[in-house]
């Protein structure tokens, strides 16, 4: 632990970022209390905006701010998986709900800001179905139909890899969305 303990240092009251143990094999290893991490802001920002409402919307935005892409990336050790889960599901509910205020006219209506959010969601896990029908949603609003269109066979082909069937609301959305008008 010593190699951890020299390249995090002390806070500034000269505290160690990794302590010592106090006593011997009992006592395991731990970061200090004050050594936080992204997701613990994401969650603290998400759970902030849970109890607020609208009116915390940006507070939803500067949580998935802090994501980066897959949490833990592509392969994550064993003992990282159901934290991954866990974080990607929350991840993408908060660009789900993003989306949700962002898409509709109203005072909240921003479609960049919706799309920043599917794009970041869809960082975490490209095959969030949920986000994809978002995105159709976002393009159909901005009557943008080529990208309309990419979103759709976006979500196609990831189905296709992993050989399974959209579900039955994108169907839906899909269906309603290209259906030809009288004006076209």
């Amino acid at each position: 632990m010593r190699g951890p303990r020299r390249a995090l240092g002390n806070d500034p009251t000269r505290h160690a970022y990794v302590p010592r143990r106090r006593s011997s094999g009992e006592d395991p290893h731990q970061l200090a209390a004050s050594v936080r991490c992204d997701w613990t802001r994401f969650v603290e920002f998400a759970e902030c905006a849970l109890s607020h409402g609208l009116a915390a919307l940006p507070d939803l935005e500067r949580a998935l701010g802090l994501v980066q892409g897959r949490p833990f990336g592509s392969r994550p050790l064993p003992w990282a998986e159901p934290h991954q889960q866990e974080m990607i599901t929350r991840i993408i509910d908060v660009a789900h709900t993003i989306a949700t205020h962002r898409t509709p006219p109203g005072p909240h209506h921003d479609l960049t800001a919706a799309r920043h959010a599917i794009t970041t969601g869809l960082s975490a896990d490209d095959s969030a179905e949920l986000l994809y029908r978002d995105w159709i949603c976002i393009e159909h609003a901005a009557g943008n139909r080529p990208e309309l269109h990419a979103a759709i066979t976006r979500i196609q082909q990831i189905n296709r890899a992993l050989d399974c069937y959209l579900e039955s609301e994108t169907e839906q959305l899909t269906h309603a969305l290209l259906r030809p008008t009288h004006a076209e």
